[in-house]
């Protein structure tokens, strides 16, 4: 009894280890797998309003200084999961509760071929009726095998005056 009580205890600290994930390192992202499909309305500038008792966040996608065609589809993830994606300089919304929460920007498909950061993350504290704004702002320069992203949150009146100029990004998980 000693020796199957021994066994148990000294197995207990590999039992207890975790089993490897599938998400990403970064705790606002989601499954690394997900993929959506995306569409943007660049003549629709939807005026959004927190939902009673929730936050609001705008997650806005800045291309211009990713010179290179296709631009990266870039997917939205809080709290570990993907809640959308966008396309070119196009924005996304979603609520969420009060509280802390988790941000993540990564590109929908790595490309190979580049160099550098293909993801990015944030944390922010959610306020009841409060709006937020974040830019992902994707970069690479042609012949550079560096690609970068990087996820900031932004001043409330450039986040409005943003969003009237860039297109909505509407989007579904590709089954």
């Amino acid at each position: 009894m000693k020796t199957v009580l021994l066994i148990i205890l000294l197995a207990s600290p590999a039992l207890a280890q975790s089993a490897p994930s599938d998400t990403a390192v970064a705790p606002g992202c989601g499954v690394d797998h997900a993929k959506f499909a995306v569409e943007t309305k660049s003549n629709q500038h939807p005026a959004a309003q927190p939902e009673a008792g929730k936050a609001l966040v705008y997650f806005l996608e800045d291309d211009k200084e990713f010179n290179s065609v296709p631009k990266p589809t870039t997917r939205a993830g809080v709290d570990g999961q993907w809640v959308g994606a966008t396309h070119g300089n196009s924005y996304l919304y979603f609520s969420v509760e009060p509280g802390e929460h988790h941000l993540c920007a990564s590109w929908q498909t790595s490309v190979v071929l580049l160099q550098g950061h293909q993801s990015a993350a944030a944390h922010f504290t959610a306020e009841p009726g409060g709006v937020y704004y974040f830019m992902v702002r994707n970069r690479w320069i042609k012949d550079s095998p560096a690609a970068e992203i990087s996820l900031k949150p932004l001043d409330s009146d450039e986040g409005l005056l943003l969003v009237s100029k860039f297109s909505l990004s509407v989007s579904h998980p590709k089954k």
